[in-house]
């Protein structure tokens, strides 16, 4: 569809969307103002209920993967065209916001029930997507049910999966009754978008309504395990003793150089394990998280290089033995260029303040990216304040980010 012949200043339901969201927010919410809902838990059933039956309500036909994702579809002319999806995730972290991953999904949905209501036909299908455990709070990988879907983790492999207490991703998914029989994956998509607050502090600080995503930063994440020997904290002199915690202080130190070395560069240290972890005992083993990100693959490994060069030197001088293990690996993300222009086009349609600008996060977006034409619509969050129970953004800046949209999806469907 060329921008011109879009149906003229369409616009979302602004107070549906809002109340769409805050009526999802009661399911898991916290006393902060949050939301606490990890994924394949009963609370993540509930507000898969919920959502089903709002597509249903729209008159969507709702299929369900292997994996869980939910994919509700409103049909086009051509019903054997690559449908355009637009979607996110419901599953939240332990301490979570009311919009992270709700709004992508809330959003798509609206961009359905808006095409109802101003009876506007697409050539394409039009498919609101719900992905499975995209916040890898509970389960590992992180988005693990758009990396299946698109070829990179078999069904198995997310199944077999295990959360701390020991419980299989299947067995948790079997059990609210979300494994459905639709393939995971093997079908074209003409088109994927996904909206979702920025989650950082840059569109508020500087005044747009909207970021337009040209991509998303590469990440290696690593697990690293120090070890050394226990020991009594009163007999053991200084000299003698192999501390996990007092190598780990090193290298976590090191972790920040090393990303503090350019501008586009992210190292972050967010979870620690020590043990015995007793008041009077020198640790005898620690372990902990390094998330590194950068714009670009020689970034990510100038920043492992110099951590494993580090590891080896502390190592050799505290009589201690480190072990770094790479857990999650995602190449920097370049968005599709028409994509991004349909998202540009309709801010600028539609005469929102807007600006381009690169995911600092992962997103479902990042793995659609490697099998449909991808990009994504960011909004202003206050404060620039995300994974946090005080998560927070306006009615307005959603409802916009909304609107771009349904520009967007219209650009591509037809």
């Amino acid at each position: 569809m060329n921008p011109a012949s879009r149906p003229a200043g369409i616009r979302i339901n602004a107070e549906r969307l809002w109340g769409s969201l805050m009526e999802m927010a009661k399911i898991g919410a916290t006393p902060k103002g949050g939301v606490k809902r990890l994924t394949l838990t009963d609370l993540d059933r509930q507000s898969r209920d919920l959502f089903v039956a709002w597509c249903k309500a729209a008159g969507l036909s709702v299929s369900v993967d292997g994996v869980g994702s939910i994919f509700a579809r409103r049909r086009g002319r051509n019903a054997a065209a690559p449908p355009v999806v637009s979607g996110s995730h419901l599953d939240t972290q332990p301490s979570g916001g009311r919009f992270d991953g709700c709004y992508g999904v809330m959003a798509a949905l609206e961009v359905a029930r808006t095409l109802n209501d101003r009876g506007i036909e697409t050539d394409a299908p039009f498919e609101v997507a719900m992905w499975t455990n995209e916040e890898g709070s509970r389960f590992l990988p992180v988005m693990g049910a758009s990396g299946a879907f698109a070829g990179l983790h078999t069904v198995q492999e997310i199944r077999d999966a295990r959360d701390a207490e020991g419980i299989s991703f299947g067995a948790a998914l079997d059990a609210i009754g979300y494994a459905g029989a639709a393939p995971v994956g093997g079908r074209p998509l003409a088109a994927y978008f996904e909206a979702h607050i920025e989650q950082g502090p840059l569109l508020e600080n500087t005044g747009h309504t909207v970021g337009v995503v040209t991509g998303a930063l590469g990440q290696r994440w690593f697990e690293v395990t120090v070890s050394g020997m226990d020991a009594h904290a009163g007999p053991t002199p200084m000299h003698l003793r192999r501390d996990a915690l007092f190598g780990a202080s090193f290298l976590i130190q090191e972790v920040n150089r090393l990303a503090k070395a350019t501008e586009q560069s992210r190292g972050t240290v967010g979870m620690i394990v020590n043990r015995p972890n007793s008041r009077n005992v020198v640790p005898g083993e620690t372990v902990f998280s390094v998330d590194f990100r950068d714009t670009g693959i020689a970034g990510l490994d100038r920043m492992e290089q110099g951590l494993r060069a580090a590891a080896a030197r502390i190592a050799t001088e505290q009589g201690l033995a480190i072990d770094i293990r790479q857990t999650v690996f995602f190449p920097p993300c370049h968005f599709d260029q028409t994509c991004v222009a349909a998202v540009r086009d309709g801010a600028s349609a539609l005469g929102y303040r807007h600006m381009d600008i690169v995911s600092g996060a992962g997103h479902d977006a990042v793995y659609i990216a490697g099998v449909a034409p991808t990009a994504m619509i960011f909004v202003p969050c206050e404060g620039g304040i995300s994974h946090n129970e005080i998560e927070n953004a306006t009615p307005e800046d959603l409802a916009a980010g909304c609107n771009v949209l349904l520009q967007a999806v219209l650009a591509k469907a037809g």
